[in-house]
């Protein structure tokens, strides 16, 4: 397939990638492909969902890094002096960052609390209220994307700076992406648009009435952004011979920690990233509607992805390495 055909085949899908707003490639450190559809530019922004937990795990390294945490078995609760632990409340003390990082956090009730979350003035305080629970840490894999928000209050008690602030301190403005702004409201109405508009976004991230960001979800990126992100990720933590991150810790952050099950493709798991594969040194983080950061570290490719609102979309792994790496001459 050539990139001429990988436009048109975009163009005309009417199923997964009907949604595709923009690709981004970079292969060895150069730009390699660079697409839009339905009326976006490079530059523009879109709301890449859950790929934003993956740029939180960057954010815990760098935090790591900068000896702000000290390790990921630190327990959560040392972070939150102030917080009140509900009456009988016990397994919230044993939590500790890793269990974070793995999704193996424990929280009471079968669903999110999405609405006592998002129409709360302080997401982070909101959310630890459901922390824990009777059953203890049984290390089981529990998707929470609430629980993630957790990580960025964490981030700004361990380094006294909004979590917007420290990530564009220390991630977006070294790699030379634009600077990230608070998305400040946080309306009912506001939140369904966010989530259903399908026009281009501003460089945002959407944050809390206390100007706290959402840590899983709510990042606007753009494909290049994405692919950038993949690129230094791919050079072990080095961008333009600048260390973004240590080594050490994103071997880690990608290395499996769990066996997922069918509902994930039987994906390994890492710290917030995936691991599609068990023979493969291909990683990503994932977010709905298609968005992803792809990595490959034997093709030493990085491919970002945005795409649109559109349910029941969760990767494009087998889209990118059936369709795009040979349109870039990656067999």
């Amino acid at each position: 397939m050539t990139k001429e055909q990988l436009h048109k085949y975009v163009s005309e899908s009417t199923k997964n990638e009907s949604n595709i707003c923009q690709i981004y490639a970079i292969k060895e450190g150069l730009d390699v492909y660079d697409d839009c559809w339905h009326g976006f530019k490079t530059l523009n922004a879109m709301n890449v969902n859950s790929v934003t937990k993956g740029i939180m795990a960057l954010l815990v390294g760098i935090a790591l890094d900068k000896g702000f945490i000290k390790n990921v078995d630190q327990k959560v609760i040392d972070f939150f002096p102030d917080y009140i632990v509900k009456r009988g409340e016990k397994t919230i003390y044993d939590v500790t960052i890793r269990n974070l990082l793995t999704m193996t956090a424990p929280y009471k009730g079968r669903s999110e609390p999405w609405k006592k979350v998002c129409t709360s003035q302080d997401f982070t305080y909101a959310i630890l209220d459901y922390l824990g629970g009777r059953s203890g840490i049984t290390g089981e894999f529990r998707y929470a994307t609430l629980g993630i928000q957790i990580l960025a209050g964490i981030i700004e008690k361990a380094a006294d700076e909004k979590c917007i602030d420290f990530a564009n301190n220390n991630l977006f403005v070294p790699l030379n992406l634009p600077e990230r702004i608070a998305h400040g409201d946080s309306s009912k109405e506001d939140q369904f648009d966010f989530f259903m508009n399908k026009n281009p976004r501003k460089y945002e991230w959407y944050s809390d009435p206390r100007g706290c960001v959402t840590a899983g979800w709510g990042l606007c990126m753009s494909a290049k952004d994405m692919a950038v992100i993949g690129a230094m990720v791919l050079n072990d933590g080095l961008y333009n011979g600048n260390r973004i991150i240590s080594e050490e810790y994103l071997k880690d952050m990608l290395s499996p920690h769990l066996k997922l099950g069918e509902r994930f493709g039987f994906m390994n798991y890492g710290y917030l990233w995936y691991k599609p594969y068990d023979d493969k040194e291909v990683y990503a983080a994932i977010g709905d509607s298609g968005n992803i950061i792809y990595i490959n570290k034997e093709k030493k490719v990085s491919v970002g992805v945005t795409g649109t609102f559109k349910p029941r979309i969760f990767d494009r792994v087998d889209f990118i390495e059936q369709k795009v790496l040979p349109a870039i001459g990656v067999g």
